[in-house]
């Protein structure tokens, strides 16, 4: 039998500990010491950092038209990034005069690799920049995009301008700047600040001047030009001249010079300071135009100790500031973080008071205390090595401490159940304390190694997603080891000091003759009895859960339950950006009487910064604003979400919406997209119509459109070219001309301080703004003459393509679609995709229809989990072998492991909870947790056979004895994850691991025994 005591000349650890009480009291005191230490150091974060791989590059060539963008500047750079190492795809949308080209490298591309391919774009790039067109501005790159701002913060005031308010953001900026742990303060939403000369050409005319003169005068005045120095012997004194202009009213007094004539410029123009016009983005704040300041933390430092920081800088800022002008907080993320980890410490707490309500309810006051010290020290001892290895507390380490709480006093309950039962048993103290480490020690160690194991493909998974929630595995194997480690150390130790020693000590009792025990030994007599029939039904079992799985919503990251909403609108392309500002402030208008806001803040031109890490930031679109609207509560956001939606379907008509929450995981955009593209844009068209057709067919389907939007209208110049060289006049004069006197050229620069203000010459605001002013346009000739442009040239309206965009170089239509709340985007857009294979299939040669976005980011992320499912299994097989040290045993103890899946499936289907990438990590966790059961199991009955036991009795009385412990540490796994599996994020996982390990348990202590009959039953010698 395997219940002697130990045997004398064998080492145990256990043992040891229990005769050198001193060292184990001083470990047990360092431990707790620099676990406090390690958790009051430690950083803190609301979302792990993952590495962001992507790269922007912009360029513009102002007058160039989307053919000229593309051939002469998209091409020549988008052919050269495709050199770049670890390229994943190279992405651009064009516009007439600009173009914006966004690089992706491979999610299995390391960070510092990250980094030398983003150097690697800079210099492939620089190495072409004598081929690309003379006029261009850029290309300017940004390889920051995935800077997040802890918080943000909006300067207004009434009666205060935009250049007032940028100069108090500087001073807040630079004040921010000098706080600890603040990397960079940065300044958004300010408005250029222009000095505006508004001349009609025909004034220019009449008095025979130029652009190119008035341009040459301001020069002439404005230049800075060295002036010398007087050397006296002694001393050297600078020589400056004075003259340069300061203010507008310097530049209405300049001179200029046409023959003999002299005109003072504020005669003929006006001359006005202003903002940029039209301008490229604007930022308002409850109503309010507003200058916001950002703020990014530095690496290695507390994200509530750097927020701490911040707000006592601004309110020492606060105080200096004149009346009226106000310092809003739009996000701070500290505070959500105090907020989110003090959920997940309340969670915490709840799942180690449920752990120990199970412990003395189940195995005794005395032992249930065991446990209880044995768990803080588990924890103190994985905060101190989480400290040292830079991991911080966050939303992924956070939900791993809670997965590893039910885990992690596993053995500690093994050890603590065993000398619980030597003790029944007669054993003496001393030996039942150490009788664990020689017996289970070892099996308990591979069955720690084998479950750390099932969270490999979660550590090493390639991809943005599996950074992402890479900090589960570390804590979790940190955690499962140390808890072995004070298993077989410190438990032994505690039990010693705080079980009793029985009244029967030194005579054999067995526990196990109980009615509950007989009970349990006749189910496993039937299942051994009756294994064929029990095998066949756990198969069948198996594979009516693996049908099931379709029947599960599938989604790839949950949603936040943060209360901010973001409501994206589109107009037509080709909209005024100012058109676009009063459709934004009209929505702003009527948030900001509902109850149920705290505050909007609006952004046109572009989307709101970066201030929640997985945030799909939209970048600069003339026809595009986003509303901020942070709510005041969960349920006021839910409340805010459908009134939003219907006030844009019923109020904003030309307005294409979306109101969404923020969604957790790496940014996937729209619920439902799919990509067309080929080499012809003609055909790509084509194509992407008979797709978007196919989603107007689907009544589920919302906001269905393209990205290529509607043609917008245009104006050519059809110019009389025999006539225009009689005359001396070039169609490049023509271009500069319309540029300056339409749109506005720059002329020179004034300086204020740090500022330099454009001087930007242009048409009279009554005739620029009229479509019938082109003709009116007087254009000098090269015989000193000037002439409208009526006579040499004609305007022909049309409509031309306002966008396009591309994909690894070959237009790129993607279609795209909302859905209804509650439906999982993944499901509908592979469903769809299925039900266009006929049109897939009659597709010509070289073009494709793909999935995009969530789906498209789920399959590659499941991919590179799959990919290091080998190696998992390669791990797990190497240490059932080390343990069990024979073939067929190890691979009936991997065969349990699926198991789970049963248990899984129902918990799902029941629950509704979606099958995600966070279920999935899950469900393939509960491979290593099942197989360590399995191995406990198969080990005892193995030492039962070595010990003399008849076969059939050694199968039925272990799975008999090990019942306790294994349903034990189950039910504190699954009932240790009852706190997370109310949250969104966790709950799919939380729910699929109850139901894998409640089911698989109990499947376990039949099946195995039955599994184990079947294929070892009979003694390889017979009488």
């Amino acid at each position: 039998m395997a219940n002697s005591p130990v045997e004398p000349g064998s080492f145990n650890l256990s043992r040891w500990a229990i005769a050198h009480p001193s060292i184990a009291r001083f470990l047990f005191g360092l431990i707790i010491l620099t676990g406090l230490f390690g958790l009051m150091r430690m950083g803190q974060k609301e979302d792990p950092d993952f590495t962001f791989r992507v790269m922007v590059v912009q360029a513009f060539w102002p007058g160039a038209s989307l053919a000229d963008m593309q051939d002469q500047v998209v091409n020549k750079i988008e052919r050269k990034l495709q050199e770049t190492p670890y390229l994943d795809w190279v992405k651009s949308y064009t516009r007439p005069g600009s173009a914006i080209i966004t690089l992706q490298v491979t999610g299995n591309t390391d960070a510092n690799d990250v980094a030398d391919a983003f150097y690697q774009v800079r210099k492939k790039v620089g190495d072409i920049e004598n081929e690309l067109p003379e006029g261009l501005l850029g290309p300017y790159f940004n390889d920051e995009f995935g800077d997040t701002y802890i918080t943000l913060y909006a300067l207004t005031g009434d009666g205060y301008s935009y250049p007032e308010l940028k100069q108090y953001a500087i001073q807040a900026r630079d004040v921010l700047l000098s706080t600890e742990g603040v990397e960079k303060a940065v300044i958004l939403g300010d408005q250029p600040q222009k000095i505006f000369i508004e001349v009609s050409s025909q004034a220019l005319a009449e008095r025979g001047l130029t652009f190119t003169d008035l341009q040459s005068a301001l020069a002439g005045q404005n230049a800075i030009d060295a002036t010398g120095s007087i050397d006296t012997g002694s001393r050297s004194v600078r020589i400056s001249v004075d003259g340069g202009f300061s203010a507008a009213e310097d530049i209405r007094e300049l001179r200029l010079n046409s023959g003999n004539q002299v005109t003072r410029l504020g005669d003929i123009a006006t001359v006005t300071e202003g903002l940029e016009d039209p301008y490229q983005r604007k930022f308002r704040f409850n109503g309010k135009d507003s200058v916001q300041v950002g703020v990014v933390m530095a690496k290695g430092f507390k994200v509530t100790d750097v927020g701490d920081a911040v707000e006592e800088t601004l309110e020492r800022f606060e105080a200096t500031l004149p009346i009226g002008l106000e310092v809003s907080q739009i996000s701070n993320q500290p505070e959500v973080v105090r907020e989110a980890i003090g959920e997940f410490m309340k969670a915490l707490g709840e799942a180690l008071l449920i752990v120990l309500v199970v412990s003395f309810v189940s195995i005794g006051w005395r032992s249930g205390l065991v446990i209880a010290i044995a768990i803080p020290l588990v924890l103190a001892a994985t905060f101190a090595v989480m400290y040292e290895l830079g991991l911080d507390l966050q939303r992924i380490s956070l939900g791993a401490l809670i997965i590893a709480l039910g885990l992690l006093v596993d053995d500690a309950m093994i050890v603590v159940e065993m000398m619980e039962r030597k003790l029944e048993e007669g054993l003496e103290k001393l030996d039942a304390a150490s009788f664990a480490y020689s017996s289970t020690a070892f099996p308990m160690l591979t069955g720690t190694l084998i479950t750390t194991a099932g969270f490999i493909p979660v550590g090493f998974a390639e991809s943005t997603a599996g950074e992402y929630v890479r900090s589960l595995f570390y804590v979790v194997g940190i955690s499962l080891i140390i808890s072995w480690f004070v298993a077989v150390y410190f438990t032994p130790w505690l039990g010693y000091m705080i079980l009793k020693q029985r009244a029967h000590a030194g005579s054999h009792h067995d526990a196990f003759d109980t009615r509950f025990y007989r009970r349990l030994r006749a189910t496993v007599s039937w299942a051994v009895e009756h294994r064929i029939i029990v095998i066949v039904s756990t198969l069948a079992i198996f594979a009516v859960s693996l049908w099931s799985f379709q029947f599960i919503p599938k989604n790839f990251f949950p949603q936040s339950s943060r209360p901010e909403i973001l409501v994206d609108m589109w107009l037509p392309e080709g909209t005024s950006i100012k058109e676009v500002e009063a459709e934004a402030q009209r929505l702003e208008a009527e948030l900001l009487t509902d109850p149920d806001q705290r505050f909007v803040a609006t952004y046109v031109g572009e989307g709101a910064p970066r201030f929640f890490l997985p945030l799909d930031q939209q970048l600069r679109n003339p026809n595009y604003a986003q509303l901020l609207v942070m709510a005041r509560d969960e349920d006021a956001r839910e409340r805010l979400i459908t009134k939003l939606r219907m006030k844009l379907a019923e109020d904003f008509p030309s307005v294409r919406g979306k109101v969404d929450r923020l969604f957790l995981g790496p940014p996937t955009g729209w619920a439902v997209q799919m990509r067309v593209s080929g080499p012809e844009r003609d055909e790509v068209r084509r194509i992407a119509d008979q797709v978007k057709a196919r989603f107007n067919q689907n009544p589920i389907l919302q906001a269905v459109h393209d990205d290529w939007l509607e043609p917008v209208p245009a104006m050519t110049l059809v110019v009389d070219q025999d006539r225009a060289r009689a005359l001396g006049v070039s169609s490049q004069r023509l271009r500069q001309m319309l540029q300056a006197t339409m749109s506005g050229a720059p002329l020179a620069d004034v300086r204020a301080g740090e500022e330099t203000i454009s001087i930007v010459a242009r048409e009279p605001e009554d005739s620029r703004r009229l479509l019938t002013a082109v003709n009116s346009i007087y254009v000098p000739t090269d015989l000193g003459a000037f002439i409208p442009l009526s006579q040499i040239a004609k305007v022909v309206p049309k409509l031309e393509q306002g966008i396009e965009w591309r994909r690894n170089r070959l237009p790129t239509i993607t279609v795209r679609a909302t859905l209804p709340d509650g439906v999982q985007s993944n499901d509908v857009t592979l469903k769809m995709f299925d039900e266009m294979q006929s049109l897939r299939d009659s597709l010509p040669a070289g073009y494709a229809i793909e999935i995009q976005g969530g789906a498209e980011d789920s399959a590659e992320s499941q991919n590179s989990i799959a990919a290091k499912a080998p190696i998992m299994l390669l791990v797990i097989v190497v240490l059932l072998m080390i343990q069990l040290q024979h073939f067929g045993k190890a691979m009936l103890v991997l065969a349990t492991g699926p198991l789970g899946i049963i248990g899984a499936a129902a918990a799902l289907l029941i629950s509704g909870a979606p099958f995600g990438f966070v279920a999935i990590l899950g469900v393939i966790a509960l491979l290593g947790i099942i197989i360590r059961n399995s191995i406990i199991l198969i080990d005892q009955i193995d030492q039962d056979i070595a010990a003399g036991m008849e076969r059939r009795e050694a199968i039925i009385g272990s799975a008999v004895r090990r019942f306790r412990p294994i349903m034990l540490t189950a039910l504190t796994a699954v009932l240790a994850l009852i706190p997370i599996s109310r949250g969104i994020f966790w709950g799919p996982l939380a729910y699929a691991m109850m139901g894998g390990i409640l089911v698989a348990t109990v499947l376990t202590i039949l099946v195995l025994p039955a599994a184990y009959a079947f294929f070892f039953g009979r003694s390889p010698h017979k009488a």
